[in-house]
């Protein structure tokens, strides 16, 4: 065993001695210690330890690296970031007892065959499978930075994105070191490089156009919260739309759009931290001050039985009028059945001609944007049109389109339509002494506990909770706490809202209408 000491300015001259006498006793507890850990989690250094045979250095490194390749030991290494110190020992732990990329099986899902898994050999001989997993705003544009899965990529190829369909042409290849760039003409599986010029997102897949691989799923969940944002400044307009561009890039599941009523811009995401910490990046990042109104949960509503409608649309007011008369039913989708609109065209001979049977469609999609009771998006929903009636001069595209929208209002109300909610899968873990204060709170969220375990002197719960009673959390769990507990929180289903939260959110629907 050595002492290992950083000098220069950045700790870049390792000088390495004898340890000093004072904590030579100390070092030698301490590896007996690591000896001993390791060997509970692997057999060949416990044969060794327990036969009291004398482990050598080399002996207890090949262990370390066997136990971590095998995840049952992690190594941590002292040191300082802010002053460069202890980044070479790191460095080449990495190398030491980190796998190689033959060492560890990954998998990717084929777009073709429903999202199977394959498993990926690793060789440079098989089709191309990249990731791209970082973006960085360089200055000769967007850099990407690529881990190479299967396959070798060359500067000229030309690859295909298998998130978007597109072909594009490799014009550099580089590889990094910190923050200088080495060109290179081709690398192989197993190297992380970087490419200028390809316009991707984070987490899209890039092939040789042989296998239609992703190595990350494309179903991305639909965002629960909401919130307005604006620019403080004017002049900052510009990087304000940069960097919500970029981060939409980043991040598959932040959304960004456009209120219709209020013209005000809406960014989405999958909870408060998650859109708080994009609302600092663009701060830090951008120098954009923003204003961001109150947190919006993305409600959603549905219906719940079967109703007919029967609506004819009929203008005339000097000219060519509107006429557009739509026959049918509407009624819920079956649990599990993925879709979330469905159109169904059920017309016998030529009561509606098949021209306008689009306009209809697009006029029933159109209305479910917006559903009566809160103003959401309807789901699940079937709408199957059976009859209908047009007029040889009066009827047109937009007569149908408005005879849909008007056919949906009018039966909407008599399919019971009910709110869905946001439910959220919350894991928490506390000291067993706050139990009760904690239990007692989710249930006052109307939270459901599914689980509860023991760890060591922590409790761990697991429990479904509406996103709507889950603002400000973190702070209700740190102060029951006295700081010691935390928590975890991933979006699980819309789910229906009972009757008494119904009323509420529509009451609240209408006063805010009203006050418009």
């Amino acid at each position: 065993m050595k002492a290992y000491y950083f000098h220069g300015s950045n700790g870049e001259k390792v000088v390495t001695e004898d340890i000093p006498p004072n904590l030579e006793e100390l070092a030698q507890e301490k590896r007996r210690e690591l000896v001993e850990v390791v060997s509970e989690v692997d057999d060949k250094l416990a044969e060794l330890f327990l036969s009291d045979e004398p482990i050598s250095a080399t002996d207890l490194e090949e262990a370390i690296r066997r136990a971590t390749v095998a995840r049952k030991f992690v190594p941590v290494f002292m040191g300082s970031a802010f002053k460069n110190k202890g980044i070479q020992p790191l460095l080449d732990g990495v190398l030491s007892y980190l796998p190689c990329p033959t060492e560890v099986s990954n998998h990717a899902l084929d777009q073709s065959k429903n999202e199977e898994k394959v498993t990926l050999t690793g060789s440079p001989a098989g089709p191309l499978v990249a990731l791209a997993f970082k973006l960085e705003e360089g200055r000769f544009g967007q850099l990407t930075y690529l881990r190479i899965y299967e396959g070798i990529i060359k500067k000229g190829d030309f690859i295909i994105n298998i998130n978007t369909g597109k072909k594009v042409k490799v014009p550099r290849l580089v590889r990094m070191h910190s923050n200088e760039m080495e060109d290179i003409q081709q690398a192989h599986a197993g190297q992380i490089v970087a490419v200028f010029g390809v316009d991707c997102a984070s987490g899209d897949t890039f092939t040789d156009g042989s296998v239609r691989y992703t190595m990350t799923s494309m179903s991305v969940p639909e965002p629960v919260m909401s919130l307005a944002i604006s620019a403080v400044s004017k002049d900052s307009g510009g990087n304000f739309s940069k960097a919500l561009n970029r981060f939409q890039k980043e991040d598959p599941t932040f959304r960004v759009g456009l209120d219709p009523e209020s013209g005000q811009t809406i960014i989405s995401g999958m909870g408060e931290l998650h859109l708080d910490i994009y609302v600092e990046r663009m701060r830090r990042e951008y120098k954009v001050d923003a204003t961001v109104g109150k947190p919006r949960v993305n409600f959603r509503e549905t219906i719940t039985q079967r109703a007919e409608f029967d609506y004819l649309h009929k203008k005339q007011s000097g000219g060519q009028g509107q006429y557009g008369r739509v026959i049918g039913y509407v009624e819920p989708l079956p649990p599990g059945s993925g879709a979330k609109f469905e159109f169904e065209n059920m017309l016998v001979g030529q009561a509606i001609p098949s021209n306008f049977v689009p306009a209809i469609e697009k006029g029933f999609k159109e209305a479910a944007n917006s559903g009566s009771l809160i103003g959401h998006p309807v789901e699940n929903i079937r709408i199957v049109l059976t009859d209908g009636a047009s007029h040889a001069v009066d009827s047109s595209e937009l007569a149908f389109k408005l005879a849909a929208i008007y056919a949906f209002r009018q039966c909407y109300t008599t399919a019971k339509p009910v709110i869905l909610e946001p439910v959220m899968l919350v894991e928490l873990k506390f000291p067993t002494e706050f139990q009760g204060s904690v239990t007692g709170d989710i249930n006052k969220r109307k939270g459901m506990i599914v689980g509860n375990d023991q760890e060591g002197d922590d409790c761990v719960i697991t429990a479904h909770v509406p996103l709507n009673n889950m603002f400000g959390y973190s702070t209700a769990l740190r102060s029951m706490t006295q700081g010691k507990g935390e928590f975890t929180m991933e979006y699980l289903e819309h789910s229906q809202v009972s009757q008494d939260v119904q009323t509420q959110l529509v009451n609240a629907y209408k006063a805010t209408k009203a006050t418009d």
